[in-house]
């Protein structure tokens, strides 16, 4: 009779477990395709690469997770990044070093700084005037 109990106790304890670890991959993917979009890459892939058991967060036993992302710039190149949780809060996320989009994917800049014409004035920086 105890035994059972200890075994469906067990059964349950696992499989909340790995729900948790099922909910914090879902917020990953989320979030990193969020951040992917910002920075104006294509996420390719995301994958848990460790997780240790760690007190905290809401239900007080929870998980530390670290997982890998991969995204590509440009279609070809593809470059690796990370993003750690603790519980169901991202804790940090870390890209590498990587060149920017393609310019025809960029923001345009406004305005002119530094006395630039930018293209966008009526007579053009031939006449000598930037508007």
């Amino acid at each position: 009779m105890m035994t059972d109990f200890l075994i469906i106790a067990a059964v349950i304890m696992v499989a909340a477990f790995f729900w948790q670890l099922r909910q914090m991959a879902e917020i990953s993917r989320v979030f990193t395709n969020k951040e992917c979009q910002k920075q104006k890459v294509q996420l390719l892939a995301i994958a848990q690469e460790s997780a240790k058991p760690s007190l905290g967060g809401s239900s007080g036993l929870t998980w530390k997770v670290k997982y890998l992302f991969e995204f590509s710039t440009d279609g070809i190149n593809q470059y690796r990044g990370n993003l750690w949780m603790h519980g169901k809060k991202i804790q940090k996320i870390q890209w590498p070093i990587f060149p920017e989009p393609e310019w025809s994917e960029a923001p345009e800049a406004k305005g002119s700084l530094g006395g630039g014409c930018g293209g966008r004035s009526r007579g053009g920086c031939n006449s000598g005037r930037c508007k």
